[in-house]
């Protein structure tokens, strides 16, 4: 073996353990948000004040809707500014919006059965690391199913808002179905394109940071909305 193919065998290598690394960090960002909406979901869920801040009589309450509709508002804040935003600063959004997600969560434990939401955690925890092994080591170009599965989810959260004014069970029970296809599909897809941007060498320091907590932002979103739409449909209610 030449001099040049130690080079080679060297440089990925090196390629190797950066996109080693950077998994290994999107998952503890993704596994620290989802321990945090967790604990901050169940906790609320046995509070007596998380119901009058929530609801009313007729439905959400004012501070409700700030609560369910201000996680869209963030997600799309450190999207948009994550390039010149500190890392701390990335971070604490990261954090707020998993505790707002927790916050808005809490009432499946006042409608579903505790055993049949950690069932549910589980079969989600399954279906996604297939679908995330699936994208990471598939040699198929999946850009044109995400951006179709995109235009699928955007139809979905427009239905959605309408949905929590009509109050459709058919529309919510669309919608969960479709969620399965959309949310396993995209995870597929987040992570072929997040492993080009894991073997970037020239992504160093607080950048490689910041794309690390973005990559498990977008993990976490996907796996919380697929965990919602299998338990629409599995989910036992007490």
């Amino acid at each position: 073996m030449d001099y040049n193919n130690y080079e080679v065998i060297d440089s990925e290598s090196k390629i190797a353990e950066l996109s080693r690394t950077f998994f290994a960090n999107v998952y503890k960002y993704m596994f620290l948000a989802l321990a945090v909406s967790g604990f901050v979901s169940w906790y609320a869920s046995t509070q007596d004040w998380y119901l009058q801040m929530m609801f009313t009589e007729t439905g959400l309450s004012p501070v409700g809707y700030i609560t369910m509709f201000a996680p869209v508002g963030l997600v799309l804040l450190i999207q948009l500014r994550i390039n010149k935003m500190s890392y701390s600063a990335t971070l604490g959004l990261y954090l707020l919006y998993s505790i707002l997600i927790g916050i808005s969560l809490a009432f499946i434990f006042m409608i579903y059965t505790s055993s049949s939401i950690f069932l549910t955690f589980f079969v989600t925890a399954g279906a996604f690391g297939s679908m995330a092994l699936l994208g990471y080591y598939t040699k198929t170009d999946l850009s044109k199913m995400g951006s179709l599965l995109y235009m699928v989810f955007i139809g979905m959260f427009i239905a959605g808002i309408a949905n929590m004014f009509m109050g459709s069970d058919m529309i919510s029970y669309v919608i969960s179905f479709l969620g399965l296809i959309v949310f396993t599909g995209l995870t597929a897809y987040k992570m072929q394109e997040m492993k080009k941007i894991a073997s970037e060498p020239a992504l160093q320091g607080e950048d490689r940071k910041k794309q690390e907590l973005l990559g498990g932002l977008i993990l976490y979103i996907l796996f919380i909305n697929l965990f919602m739409s299998i338990l629409r449909f599995v989910g036992d209610r007490g």
